[in-house]
């Protein structure tokens, strides 16, 4: 077998997402291929005793060894600067297996306000169960997350940028305050990919993945991954392993193929959102635009500072509440309306009844979710089809 390319090469991101990874088969195949097998067969029962005790390298049962998700977990590794990766069924088991992995009853969790709706109702409601508290704070102040954390304190999990605000917290601060307050620090990353921010260079301690979203690129699969060292990656990879919520392989190899294309979509990505929110910011009916590629934005300063781009999500606040966001959105031709992003194709939702709809009033209030409030996923149609869709219904607000 032949690891054809490894991180220690010196190559571009750009490469890494093409080569790193792959460990060719006596077949000496060319692409990657798929293990569609639930097991594997041993040349004696003594070798079989040696992989099923870890003692011997190779695979045992596909819910936690298989080669094609192993060449997925080797290449994400290699782009977000991890020393492991450890893929999950979706971005929820992502996080689900984090937290049974590194924490316990009486762990406090430390949480950005500014967080995925479904990922707020798990610690809420499910880790609050198993005994593990939430507390939340303004994702940028950094002030706030430091007066929240207590002697129980585990872990600091945050989006950046968040969704749908493209809100940014200094990911550098951030885990110099949980690193002195011995706390882990976990970053979202799902917004931007490695191809514009690497959070563990930045000192986060762990980085989470929806690969649903812009690993893939074009909406085909369901997916998540966990990056970082391999200390705390082991605890997650027994979870998975124990648990069960593994990635399948075909996904895996969805996975590892939009990774092939990733830097370039992601340029193409933010070109079309950047000039989309300029666009955006310049229209009559338009209240806001959130989106940190914009000068004025509170955080823009920071993003360039920590990012190479600003990501294809924005949010903008249309006047007129609720009526008048859902005519926008019904009045969409192409755009497809889905709670659903990181596709190649744009997409368009009211984050306060659909991704976020879960949230109480008290929590969407704090979170900065309005009545009149959009979320557009920028995809790579041409520029102008995606700007004359919008204006549809905007144009008809005025």
């Amino acid at each position: 077998m032949h690891d054809t390319t490894s991180p220690d090469d010196g190559w571009a991101l750009e490469t890494l997402a093409i080569r790193a990874g792959h460990q060719r088969t006596h077949e000496q195949e060319h692409g990657e291929p798929i293990f569609p097998t639930s097991s594997f067969v041993y040349g004696s029962a003594a070798e079989a005793a040696r992989k099923f005790k870890g003692e011997e390298p190779g695979n045992v049962y596909s819910r936690f060894t298989n080669p094609t998700v192993h060449t997925f977990e080797r290449r994400l590794a290699a782009l977000e600067g991890g020393e492991r990766c450890v893929a999950t069924s979706s971005g929820m088991a992502a996080i689900l297996s984090t937290v049974l992995a590194l924490l316990q009853a009486g762990d406090e969790i430390v949480a950005s306000r500014s967080l995925f709706g479904s990922t707020v109702s798990l610690f809420d409601k499910y880790f609050g169960k198993l005994g593990i508290t939430t507390r939340y704070v303004e994702l940028s102040d950094l002030s706030a997350w430091e007066a929240a954390i207590t002697p129980n304190t585990r872990l600091l999990f945050a989006e950046t940028p968040s969704n749908p605000l493209s809100e940014v917290v200094d990911i550098a601060a951030l885990a110099e305050i949980a690193h002195r307050n011995q706390a882990l620090l976990a970053i979202d990353n799902c917004f931007l990919t490695p191809a514009l921010q690497k959070p563990l260079m930045l000192g986060a301690d762990l980085v989470i993945h929806s690969a649903t979203k812009y690993l893939d690129g074009q909406g085909r699969a369901v997916g998540g991954a966990v990056v970082g060292r391999d200390k705390e990656l082991e605890e997650v990879f027994g979870v998975v392993r124990t648990c069960g919520p593994c990635l399948s392989p075909f996904n895996a190899w969805i996975f590892t193929k939009g990774l092939e294309t990733l830097s370039l979509r992601m340029r193409a990505h933010c070109e079309n959102a950047q000039a989309l929110a300029e666009w955006l910011q310049g229209h009559p009916a338009v209240a806001r635009v959130y989106y940190s590629g914009l000068p004025d934005h509170p955080q823009h300063e920071l993003a360039c500072r920590q990012q190479t781009g600003f990501g294809a999500v924005l949010g903008f606040e249309v006047k007129g509440g609720r009526e008048a966001a859902w005519s926008v959105i019904d009045a969409t031709r192409m755009l497809s309306i889905t709670g659903n992003l990181g596709d190649v194709k744009s997409t368009i939702t009211h984050p306060g009844t659909t991704t976020h709809g879960r949230l109480s009033e008290a929590q969407k209030e704090a979170a900065g979710i309005g009545e009149g409030l959009i979320r557009v996923a920028v995809g790579l149609e041409a520029f102008d089809d995606i700007r004359g869709d919008l204006a549809r219904g905007l144009d008809a607000l005025l």
